[in-house]
This record gives structure tokens, C-alpha cells and sequence, in this order.
């Protein structure tokens, strides 16, 4: 499908920076992020010149930049953009549009580039691919979806709108767009033909009538064990999913990412499936007659300890790719997954099936009491005041391992875990799209060694005054390396350790006004997160945690299995 452009005499752009902020615009971006420079200063201003409908939001570091555009993507439901310059800072940007890509979430890039009469004659920040320099349409052609290099202003028009339809697409993702700085300022010719027609997104793939079926007869056994992930609330399929899971009686596991696909305080609840989940998802599927995948790939962290019983059962999967996962008796329900469930349960009633044994199967497991300074205590403190509808974003390591076993996804809020590439930091860049996307207070749980990655972000979410909660683990070390030393290597290096720091206190004074402390514990912390949420503005709250914990991660479980029964043959020795 295709659409004209209409313009009227009052809002002819005056260069092709003014039309892209335009363009924008009509797409419903009301926030871009990006970091400054010489090659996009001259979109920035296009965008500030939209103001209070559009603004620009400066971050402290590409990566920070592309993982806010990432976020609010992911939670706004739209299209994420980010803008920087060339050189380096093209480069910093790399790591975020590769979680996009992993994470199928919507991001257009638009990367400044040098005056083309400098490109290849020692230009700086050049990555133009000129006389031997880097090519930035290589590095981000195997990267992004698409990456497109604006070669005459009148193709401004044509380029940004095949970007914004691959971005958007069915099978989503980041596009790139490189515009050098001359192109930028030059005049949009309208009068030329290339710019009368923006393609536009094709529709979703509607759903296959018989598979629908089919998957429905497959479901017929009881009794069935749905596992859930980020994909559904995304597609904002929650309801849907929940109204399947009453009408097969089923219960329901969440992918490590996909903690608020289905509500987390009810009794078909069974926890988190994979290398950080609970065993009761695993006594689950050992005694399940089939299996619904909603929503997710199962990718290995999803999938390790479960995945022999799943090749084992009927399996129906439902979302735009097939799961990493198969079994002789698959159904892929492929294209829009909110139609797609839809479809299946108006087959599931029409087959007549009743809520009939509802909470008769399987207990959930819910961890114990517990008076130590120790993440299960300090997590349970963190779930007390969550705000509900409240928006929690974890990062990578130990301290997201802990949250993701440990903490329940507050009723009505959503949760958000970059697992594409799992990179340490993605959440305070994270944070600030999250918030602007949403207007919830969004909580960051995060480890120091994150934060002294990516965390001095934390300055934007000041600078605009977001209700933003971080919360760090201060371990004073890159936790889950150490513990990978310790039981996997059988020793320890020195290299994953550092000096304790007190960055509640040092953020306070770094950051005058900024509400922030260090707590030790669970009463402290409890309050100082109840203050946080029934303020307007961010808050830090640092987490002075005496040891490296084991998280619960698969590996280190079997690995300390295996030091225990090496100590108990050494203890039968004579």
C-alpha cells in the first residue's frame, strides 16, 4: 500500500531535517533520543523546532540513547528513535541496535555524516567508506534490518519512509538511515516525483482459519501448561491469554523476559521456565498432556532444563516466528498474535470448555521467610512497595538472575528484560524511553557493575524530572563472572573484584536535589522505596549487599550439587 504526501503552503518543510521531524511527527513520535554532534545538530534543531509536541531528550552516551528509543518502542507501542552523530559516536550506537534486532523492537537510527565534499579527504568523525574509511552502511547493514545511505535530498522522502515501514513491519526491528550533513540543510525539492508517495507498513498476517483448528484439537488433552513471554505484552494480548488459560483450566509459566504476560499473584501461576526459573514449571510439563507457547521463541534461557519434556509433548506455538523449540506434534500459529489467540478461543468455547478444576493441579512455589540481607529478602521488600501498574526494568548479571527468580511483576504494571543480547547497563538508558513512554514510575534493578558501565544516564532522568527508581546492588564486583570463577573454573582471578564505593551518598552529592541513599536493610530499603514512589522525580537507592551471592542459574545450581558430592566421597575417605 502506498499514500500520497499532502502539504499545505503553511507546513512546507524548509530542508529536508525539517521534513524528517515532520514526517515524525505524523508518525506519533512525540520524544527522539539521541547525543549531539556536529553532522545531526542540524536535525536536532528540526526536532526542538517542534516543541512542547516533539522533543528532543539528550542522553549521556549512544548506547544510553539507543536503549531509551529501545524502551519506549517496546512499552509506548510505537516507533523508537534515536539520533547521532558519525565517528564514534556511530559506533557507541552499535550495541543498542543490536538488542533491538535480537528483540524484534522497532527502532529508526539516523546517523549524522560528514559534508560529502569531505568525505574522503580526511574529514572528521568520517564513515562514509571513502578512501579507506569506516563504512558506516557496512557496520550497520550487518547490524540493523536495513541500512540506507541518502545519496540526492530528493530521495529523503522515499528512504525515510522504507525505513520506518521495515522498522514497523511485521517482522520488526532497527532501521538505519545515513544522511550527510550537507543533505541535511539542503532544500526538499517537492516538485520533484520521487517524493509523492511514502510506502506504508503491510498489515498483519491474518490468522490461519484450519491451524487454528487444529491447534485448538491438540489442546483438547488435559491438562495443559501454557508458557508465556514478552510477546504478549507487547501485542497488549493479556487479557486474551488469560481468558485461554481459564478455558483450558490451564497453568501458566513466563519466559525469563515475559514476567508480566500473565498475572504473577494468582493461582495458575507457576513461576519462570529456564536456567533461572522454578522447578515447579518442570513438575508442571512432567505431567502435562500438551503445551501452549504464547509470545515467545524459547530461546535457551527460556528453555534449558524443559526443553526434552516440551519435543515430547503436543506443542502449539503462537507469534510471528516459529519457537527454537519443535516436537513431531507441532502447530505454529504464525502472523498476529493477539488475532491468533483470539481465533483460538473462540474455538476452545465453541468446544465447550469450562474453568472446571481451576487451582487443582499444582502448587505455586513462593519463596519463604527470610531475616538475612540477602537478595530473596531484599527482593521481597522491593515487591512490598512496587507500585501497581508500575513499570520494572532489569538489567543483566547476578542482580537480574536474583530478580528474575525472586520478584513478581506488580499487578497491572510491565516488565522489561533485554535478553536479545543481555547486555549489563541497557537499563538506565532504558529507564528514561520506558518513562517517557509510559508516564509510570519505572524501577531499575540493576548491579554496580552495571551502573559503572552506563549508569551516569541517570543524569537525564534528572534533567527531565522522570519517576524513575534505581535501585543497585553494590557487591563491589562483576557478580556473575566471580561466581562463573569460583564454581565453573575452580578458582579465582582477582579481575572480577573492585573497591566498595557508596554511590547512594556519592550520587547525592554529585547530583544536589536527587533523592539518594545507601540502605542495609529491608526496612531501610522498604522505605526508602515507598518515599521514591510517592515522590514526582528520580531516586537512588544503593543496596550495600556484604557478599557475592550464587543466583539461582541453572549451571551454578548443578555446579554446587557436584562440589557437595565431592565433598561427601572426600569425607568417606579413611
Amino acid at each position: 500500500m502506498h499514500r500520497a504526501l499532502t502539504a499545505t503552503a503553511g507546513e512546507i518543510p524548509l530542508n529536508s531535517a525539517d521534513f524528517i521531524a515532520r514526517e515524525l511527527a505524523r508518525q506519533g513520535v512525540r520524544h527522539v533520543f539521541g547525543v549531539g554532534g556536529a553532522n545531526i545538530e542540524d536535525l536536532f534543531a528540526a526536532v526542538q523546532r517542534r516543541r512542547p509536541s516533539m522533543r528532543m531528550v539528550l542522553g549521556k552516551h549512544e548506547h544510553a540513547a539507543g536503549t531509551a528509543a529501545d524502551a519506549y518502542a517496546r512499552l509506548g507501542g510505537g516507533l523508537g528513535v534515536v539520533f547521532v552523530t558519525s565517528g564514534g559516536g556511530a559506533m557507541n550506537l552499535v550495541h543498542a541496535l543490536a538488542e533491538a534486532r535480537a528483540s524484534r523492537v522497532p527502532v529508526l537510527a539516523i546517523v549524522g555524516e560528514p559534508p560529502t565534499e569531505l568525505q574522503g579527504q580526511g574529514a572528521f568523525q568520517d564513515t562514509s567508506g571513502r578512501d579507506d574509511t569506516v563504512d558506516a552502511a557496512k557496520v550497520f547493514g550487518a547490524v540493523a534490518l536495513s541500512c540506507s545511505r541518502v545519496e540526492r535530498p530528493a530521495d529523503v522522502p522515499r528512504l525515510l519512509a522504507e525505513a520506518i515501514a521495515i522498522a514497523r513491519g511485521p517482522r520488526s526491528g532497527p532501521a538505519v538511515l545515513l544522511i550527510a550533513k550537507d543533505r541535511q540543510c539542503a532544500a526538499w525539492p517537492q516538485s520533484d516525483p520521487t517524493t509523492n508517495v511514502v510506502p506504508v507498513s503491510p498489515m498483519p498476517l491474518a490468522p490461519d482459519v484450519e491451524a487454528v483448528r487444529r491447534g485448538a484439537r491438540m489442546l483438547d488433552t488435559r491438562p495443559v501448561v501454557i508458557i508465556a513471554g514478552d510477546g504478549v505484552g507487547r501485542a497488549g494480548a493479556g487479557d486474551e491469554l488469560a481468558r485461554i488459560a481459564q478455558a483450558l483450566d490451564a497453568r501458566v509459566a513466563v519466559t525469563p523476559d515475559g514476567r508480566d504476560a500473565f498475572d504473577n499473584h494468582v493461582s495458575r501461576f507457576l513461576g519462570v521456565s529456564g536456567a533461572m526459573g522454578h522447578s515447579a514449571v518442570e513438575r508442571a510439563l512432567s505431567d502435562a498432556a500438551a503445551c501452549l507457547l504464547v509470545g515467545t521463541r524459547m530461546p535457551i534461557l527460556a528453555r534449558n532444563g524443559v526443553e526434552a519434556r516440551l519435543r515430547e509433548l503436543p506443542l502449539v506455538s503462537v507469534g510471528f516466528d516459529a519457537p527454537y523449540v519443535t516436537s513431531s506434534r507441532a502447530c505454529h500459529l504464525g502472523g498476529d498474535l493477539r488475532e491468533n489467540l483470539r481465533g483460538l478461543l473462540a474455538q476452545l468455547i465453541t468446544r465447550g470448555e469450562t474453568d472446571r478444576h481451576a487451582g487443582s493441579m499444582w502448587p505455586t512455589e513462593t519463596p519463604g521467610p527470610t531475616d538475612t540481607w540477602e537478595s530473596p529478602a531484599i527482593l521481597a521488600a522491593i515487591e512490598r512497595a512496587l507500585p501497581e501498574e508500575s513499570v520494572v526494568i532489569v538489567d543483566a548479571g547476578n542482580t537480574g538472575a536474583q530478580a528474575i527468580h525472586h520478584l513478581r511483576a506488580p499487578r497491572g504494571g510491565r516488565w522489561v528484560v533485554a535478553m536479545g543480547m543481555a547486555g549489563m547497563g541497557y537499563s538506565f538508558g532504558a529507564a528514561v524511553g520506558a518513562a517517557l513512554a509510559t508516564g509510570r514510575r519505572c524501577t531499575v534493578l540493576a548491579g554496580d557493575g552495571a551502573f559503572f558501565m552506563h549508569g551516569l544516564d541517570i543524569h537525564t532522568a534528572i534533567e527531565h524530572a522522570l519517576p524513575i527508581t534505581y535501585v543497585i546492588w553494590n557487591n563491589r564486583a562483576h557478580g556473575m563472572c566471580l561466581v562463573r570463577e569460583r564454581l565453573l573454573m575452580g578458582a579465582e582471578s582477582g579481575y572480577n573484584t573492585f573497591r566498595p564505593s557508596r554511590l547512594g551518598a556519592g550520587l547525592a552529592v554529585m547530583f544536589p536535589g536527587l533523592a539518594a541513599c545507601d540502605c542495609a536493610t529491608p526496612e531501610e530499603l522498604e522505605r526508602a522505596l515507598r518515599e521514591a514512589a510517592a515522590s514526582d522525580g528520580p531516586a537512588v537507592i544503593g543496596i550495600d549487599v556484604p557478599s557475592v551471592e550464587v543466583p539461582p542459574f541453572a549451571a551454578f545450581r548443578e555446579a554446587l550439587a557436584n562440589v557437595r558430592v565431592g565433598e561427601e566421597a572426600t569425607e568417606g575417605r579413611p
